[in-house]
């Protein structure tokens, strides 16, 4: 029986980096299932919508649109589209640009696996570094997604833990191969441009600073991307500090 996949991205139902993901996951089962937002959700983090309906349009078989968020997405496909057999594995991306450092915590791609990750489901999402917006290598994403999934799924991990996954911004033939590392810090930045309107009037775009070519330190998915590597991150959904609870509990009472 073939492994049903669930695929869902942040980057919309008509990005680019789905249709890399969805041919590399049909080359791994014939059950594979897209259900993705109408429109992009980049930055959506793992937001839910509690306060306005959502509705999903039904594409073609057994690929779907929701007006909602990535986590929305997963959500209704585990209750509602795939609620008879729900996925053994969820795929989430390819996110047009990385996910890495503390990204993670805004990144809709990320959340999509958080949320197939508390509902009991293994978990990877993907991303694809770029510098020229006009070319971004995602022949390097449609080469090493299969490799990633196949040793990912050989060998195993833990429940509550999603892979974060990152693919350098080279030719495929150029990747020097995967390194696991811990999830880094990037350098601290104005992610922010002022600019005046028409009107003079300030407004700001967020997240327009460039952060350069950053190396970051050793062990880290930064380094890893850095020196041309797909860097995979274990993500843990527990995000208590245990030692500060020993000393918190010693402290407090």
């Amino acid at each position: 029986m073939s492994m049903r996949i669930l695929i869902v991205n942040d980057d919309g139902i008509l990005a680019p980096g789905i249709r890399v993901l969805e041919k590399a996951a049909r080359a791994l089962s014939k059950d594979v299932w897209i259900v993705a937002p109408e429109t992009e959700q980049s930055a959506a983090s793992h937001s839910l919508t509690l306060h306005e309906p959502l509705r999903i349009r039904r594409i073609s078989a057994r690929r779907y649109a929701v007006d909602g968020t990535p986590t929305d997405c997963v959500y209704l496909a585990f209750n509602k589209i795939l609620a008879d057999c729900k996925p053994d594995l969820v795929l989430s991306g390819v996110n047009r640009g990385s996910n890495i450092g503390e990204d993670v915590t805004y990144s809709g791609t990320i959340a999509a696996a958080m949320e197939a990750t508390l509902l009991g489901a293994p978990a990877i999402a993907f991303s694809q570094d770029y510098t020229d917006a006009a070319r971004v290598k995602w022949a390097t994403s449609a080469k090493w997604v299969p490799k990633v999934v196949r040793e990912s799924l050989k060998a195993g991990w833990p429940e509550g833990v999603l892979l974060n996954v990152n693919f350098p911004d080279i030719a495929p033939s150029a990747v020097r191969g995967l390194r696991v590392g811990k999830q880094g810090r990037h350098e601290a930045a104005d992610m922010f441009e002022e600019r005046v309107d028409p009107r003079g009037r300030t407004y700001y775009w967020v997240g327009m600073a460039d952060r350069g070519n950053e190396r970051g330190a050793a062990g880290t998915d930064l380094r890893a991307l850095h020196e041309g590597y797909v860097a995979i991150t274990p993500l843990h959904l527990d995000l208590t500090h245990r030692s500060s609870v020993t000393a918190l509990r010693k402290s407090l009472g």
